[in-house]
């Protein structure tokens, strides 16, 4: 982890015991990964990043965490750099010398994690470089190390991409031998995807790990923020009205964090016109209208429905309905088309056979709010 992600959030909601459960499951050595999902907003991250690390140090694990939805179009770079950021310094130089670039002076130091990462990137996006010969010389490096490695993947289901299929399946035969020392988390914000990557008999990661849903923030959540909130605050907020924006907001805590902001700010307004300044500022027209244009107009009307709970996307009620919208007939295979399209750019998830679900809730409120999209529109 990098520095400053180590100093004390007081506003953090820790789940220690949940964090132990995961690391206690890998001490049974009946399984060395795991996949978590989740929608975005919703804790996850800050749970992997404050909580599960943390704890994992405290149990003599070296830590690599790597978001990959910060570099899509090369996971590889990503996580070979995070991988040489868990290493203790002499590790990470010894790394560097090998792949023969011109970070390989740097100095082994106490700022070498940081100096590492903009270098190692720099030389790792570059054309040509074999990023799986990179991959295998750091886990080489990790083996020489006397402690397991937890290697946490956020975002993970960009390695289902068929650009990044050859270095998957050189990642997933780099941990098959490694099992014992090295345990993962896989974690995502769409669960159609992992449920593939783990699922499909082609993906590399087949049967690789079990799946299941992150566990929620709650009515716990709420009560210590508000609390918290109250210790500083001139004008107390009630649980009640904690309980009633959090609703309100779809249960999003990182919507939730900036309602109590807002709340802290301008105590004198009150808790309603805090919570309408945030649904305004989270549920923006702006972005939500955005998003809408750049979509065809059968991903649309798909959307619309799905809004408002249709469930039979492909009856002879729904296609007319489709039909009127688009303003030409409609088949079985315009939705079809418009919800492979939805899934690949993880706007929807695919609940089970059938069942879809619009990915962002914010934005899902957003379209229930429009007019039915006309032929034009």
């Amino acid at each position: 982890m990098r520095t400053g992600e180590n100093l004390p959030d007081p506003w953090h909601f820790s789940r220690p015991e949940l964090a132990k459960a995961y690391l206690q499951a890998f001490d049974l050595k009946l399984s060395a990964a795991r996949g978590l999902f989740a929608r975005r907003r919703m804790g996850k991250t800050e749970f992997l990043r404050r909580d599960l690390m943390p704890e994992a140090v405290t149990k003599g694990y070296l830590t690599a965490y790597t978001n990959l939805w910060d570099n899509r179009t090369s996971p590889e770079t990503a996580l070979v750099t995070a991988l040489t950021e868990a290493l203790e310094p002499k590790g990470a130089a010894a790394f560097l010398s090998k792949l023969r670039t011109p970070v390989k002076k740097v100095k082994a130091s106490a700022k070498l994690a940081g100096s590492v990462e903009g270098s190692l990137e720099a030389e790792l996006g570059k054309p040509g470089v074999d990023r799986t010969a990179a991959l295998h010389e750091v886990l080489k490096q990790i083996d020489r190390a006397k402690k397991p490695l937890l290697l946490v993947i956020d975002e993970a289901q960009v390695l289902a991409g068929a650009d990044h299929s050859d270095f998957a399946h050189a990642l997933r035969a780099a941990l098959d031998i490694r099992k014992e020392r090295v345990k993962v988390i896989f974690a995502g914000s769409s669960e159609t995807t992992l449920r593939a990557m783990f699922a499909r008999a082609s993906e590399p990661f087949y049967n690789w790990a079990p799946l299941e849903p992150f566990p929620l923030l709650g009515d716990e959540f709420v009560a210590f923020t508000v609390e918290l909130l109250n210790s500083m605050a001139r004008k107390k907020l009630t649980l009640e009205q904690g309980r009633h924006a959090f609703d309100e907001l779809h249960r999003t805590p990182e919507f939730f964090k900036r309602f109590i902001e807002r709340y802290m700010l301008y105590q004198p307004q009150g808790e309603a016109a805090a919570l309408a300044y945030t649904k305004a500022s989270v549920f923006s027209d702006e972005h939500s209208l955005a998003q809408w244009r750049e979509m065809k107009p059968a991903d649309r009307a798909i959307l619309y429905l799905l809004a408002r709970g249709e469930s039979d996307l492909h009856s002879s009620a729904t296609l007319e309905r489709l039909g009127t919208m688009l303003g030409k007939t409609a088949t079985r295979n315009t939705t079809g088309h418009a919800l492979r399209r939805l899934l690949a750019a993880t706007v929807i998830t695919r609940l089970a056979m059938g069942d879809y679900r619009i990915e962002d809730e914010a934005f899902a409120d957003w379209i229930r709010k429009r007019p039915e999209p006309a032929p034009d529109a």
